[in-house]
């Protein structure tokens, strides 16, 4: 077996293979783009051949920026198109491609990849934690009332609705601000826009956006919707930083005529939304789980690279199997900046790399992790300390699909 790196020469060679390990096959294309895989970067791209050259494996990253904690942006590989021809597997090409890419993006100076997690039995043991959440909310429409609220939350400004080939510059420009202030969310490169790579909004498909202007007139949220033939009305994302602003959204969105019931999908599981209807139950959660997993490849650089909410110490000693590698290092952080040292000290806490990735961006309490039976805390307290050094101020969440 060979691994190679592709050139735009290798495409369909690729996106072959890539479909056939998942039995399926390529997508027709259409006007205006709207193929997922038109966005890949066949120059991070990897080909797993057999001895006879026929191709057998897949895997790539994306260029993106990732919001750390402290609306720190970093870069980050987001890897994708990972797939093994049926005929292949369990003879160790995936993890011979995982191997290759790894020491690809370290060469990069890359010191972190992510990835949406297929099957989450395979990537943890190649040192992946799941670190962002998200659900789905679905609320039946004759119970969509909201509750009289009881603080003032009423934001000033307006809704405009327009259609999505009006507004493609608005929701660009929003999103983006949206991404950079958000910690887990990943940026949408312009290519992606203009490709119409990926799901809508980002695609060309019809949807109605219904855009907040702020009291100057200038957007500050939208909404991505569409309409079913059954009376749903499905919501693909709804962005904004401001409460206020989901909440004129949600209104509008919740009262829709001609509606059935209303689906948010990919909510963070601690949108208020539910709290805010006078039937609490009236919102059925649905696809709570994981979205965005992180594996650190340069442990020190990520560790000070993202910001830190308290003053504190703490010894890890960390584990990477995959990678052979075992780490010692004491972590001090001080002012919300950090130092990350090797060390001989006794630790604090014992975990494998995959439980870093895992608490790194503030969604997952390292005291979680303790009580699973995955993190030892080596002394009463530890792991209350990880979770004031470790949590963020506004909980991480990824929207982004790739």
């Amino acid at each position: 077996m060979k691994i190679r790196s592709t050139t735009d020469a290798d495409l369909d060679v690729y996106i072959g293979t890539l479909h056939a390990a998942f039995g399926r096959f390529p997508e027709t294309p259409v006007d205006g783009g709207g193929l997922w895989w038109s966005a890949l970067e066949m120059d991070r791209a990897l080909l797993a051949t057999a001895d006879d050259g026929r191709p057998i494996g897949t895997a790539a990253a994306h260029s993106f920026e990732l919001t750390l904690p402290g609306n720190v942006l970093a870069p980050a590989a987001g890897v994708t198109a990972v797939g093994v021809l049926p005929t292949h597997r369990r003879q160790g090409v995936l993890s011979a491609m995982m191997r290759h890419q790894f020491a690809e993006l370290r060469a990069r100076g890359d010191f972190l990849a992510v990835l949406l997690c297929t099957d989450a039995a395979i990537y943890g043991r190649f040192g992946y934690g799941p670190a962002t959440y998200t659900h789905r909310l679905t609320v039946p429409r004759n119970r969509a009332d909201f509750a009289v609220p009881r603080a003032d939350s009423t934001p000033g400004g307006s809704i405009e609705l327009l259609r999505r080939a009006e507004c493609g510059e608005i929701l660009e420009e929003v999103y983006d601000r949206y991404r950079r202030v958000q910690p887990g969310a990943l940026s949408r490169p312009r290519r992606w826009w203009a490709l119409g790579a990926g799901q809508p909004p980002i695609t060309p498909a019809p949807r109605y956006i219904a855009v907040h202007r702020d009291a100057g007139g200038d957007p500050d949220g939208y909404a991505s919707y569409s309409l079913g033939d059954s009376g749903t009305l499905t919501v693909d994302e709804t962005i904004t930083t401001d409460d206020a602003v989901f909440t004129a959204l949600a209104r509008f969105l919740l009262g829709h005529d001609l509606v059935t019931r209303i689906v948010f999908k990919n909510l963070p599981p601690e949108n208020p939304l539910r709290w805010q209807l006078a039937d609490f139950r009236a919102a059925e959660v649905g696809d709570d789980g994981d979205w965005l997993w992180v594996r650190l490849l340069d442990i020190p650089r990520a560790l000070t690279t993202r910001r830190w909410p308290t003053d504190g110490t703490l010894v890890l000693d960390i584990d990477d199997p995959f990678l052979g590698e075992h780490h010692r290092y004491q972590l001090t952080t001080r002012d919300g900046h950090a130092e990350c040292t090797p060390t001989d000290r006794a630790p604090d806490l014992s975990l494998d790399v995959r439980d870093l990735g895992s608490i790194y961006l503030g969604g997952t309490a390292p005291s979680t992790l303790v009580r699973a039976g995955h993190i030892q805390a080596h002394y009463p307290g530890a792991d209350a300390l990880a979770d004031a050094l470790f949590r963020s101020e506004r909980s991480p969440h990824c929207l982004h699909w790739f």
